[in-house]
């Protein structure tokens, strides 16, 4: 079997050397070269041409952002950022999301033995992940920029369905993209992004500030709306309660599930039975794993109207695929017409 080759690049000895270990007591990765500094890490990536990159976002003499903007344009390939990740350090690594890094992990803290293995266990998949994921060029990214507060807005807000979106590794791109192309007067979305729980504030904080409608982290009773866009809050599931014929918003940290909260599969079944099916619209966007297919499957199969990202627009095709799969997706549309098709579906009885 083919080892994946990984280059780790941190300007820490100590990491370098910890990540190196991980790696080498996998049975399919494989370090094939460290580097200090984005400058030596260039050299490398020539001489080595390894399949995924490990990236620190500060480094010296280039700071990792910088060097994952010139690598993008220049020899677009999979990165995935060990940082230390704080509230503080969150717009820098939604950054470098934006950029094309495919995914992200915490600097290990580990207290107890039993932490470090949960990291490392991550870290590889996140690894694993990366190296079969699609690497979008940066391109994307300036025109997702260039489109901030495009502002349009919809003569006719007879919207008969909300719209409920589901979306892992590279969702917050996909999540921007979908968002760039509907009006200020959207109909009511709701998004569950499985996000670190320091994570989701700055990611609406970002999205809001960039486009036309309200986008807001979930809290507890706030009123789903036409115009507004509510993410679930990291680290808690994404309910609803319904008083007369308006949606309300529950925050939920009870047991994860399919090993996430917030978890797909708690909100749409939430939207299902407080809701109905039939007032809804599901959407499965780019993400590893299964969440939320059979929470969608219950939803197609009692009324709702479904639709999933295709497997060439997205950056990991497999939440999409196990919810096609199951019979659960009405149509795979690709990324770029996937606000146009919501817009579509919204008004559907």
């Amino acid at each position: 079997m083919k080892k994946i080759k990984v280059l780790v690049i941190d300007d820490s000895a100590l990491i370098r050397k910890m990540l190196k270990e991980v790696f080498e007591s996998t049975s399919d990765i494989e370090v094939v070269g460290v580097a200090s500094d984005p400058y030596i890490a260039r050299d490398k990536i020539k001489q080595l041409n390894p399949d995924v990159i490990t990236l620190d976002i500060e480094m010296p003499r280039m700071d990792g952002l910088q060097f994952l903007s010139n690598l993008m344009r220049l020899r677009p390939m999979p990165v995935v950022m060990v940082s230390t990740l704080t509230e503080k350090g969150a717009p820098e690594t939604l950054e470098a999301l934006e950029l094309g890094a495919i995914d992200y992990i915490c600097k290990p803290k580990a207290k107890t033995p039993e932490d470090f293995d949960q990291f490392a266990h991550h870290l590889c998949d996140k690894v694993r992940i990366a190296s079969g994921a699609r690497v979008m060029p940066l391109e994307s990214a300036r025109r997702a920029q260039a489109q901030s507060r495009v502002i349009t807005r919809e003569r006719d807000e007879n919207y008969r369905r909300m719209i409920a979106i589901g979306s892992s590794t590279g969702g917050t791109e996909a999540i921007a993209e979908v968002l760039s192309s509907l009006p200020v007067n959207c109909p009511p979305v709701v998004i569950s992004q499985h996000i670190p729980e320091l994570f989701s504030a700055s990611l609406a904080k970002r999205l809001n500030n960039r486009y036309p409608m309200e986008v807001m982290e979930a809290e507890n009773d706030l009123e789903v709306k036409s115009g507004r866009v509510i993410i679930a809050k990291g680290g808690q599931h994404l309910r609803f309660r319904r008083k007369g014929d308006t949606l309300y918003t529950i925050l939920d940290d009870g047991p994860k599930q399919n090993l996430h909260r917030p978890s797909v599969e708690a909100m749409f079944d939430s939207l299902g039975q407080v809701a109905g099916a039939k007032r809804l619209v599901a959407v499965m966007l780019t993400g590893m794993g299964a969440d939320g297919a059979m929470a969608m499957k219950r939803l197609h199969d009692a009324g709702a109207l479904t639709m999933a990202q295709d497997e060439a627009s997205s950056v990991v095709w497999g939440m999409p695929k196990a919810a096609f799969e199951l019979g659960a997706i009405d149509e795979l549309v690709t990324l770029t017409k996937v606000a146009e098709q919501i817009m579509k579906k919204a008004r559907q009885a």
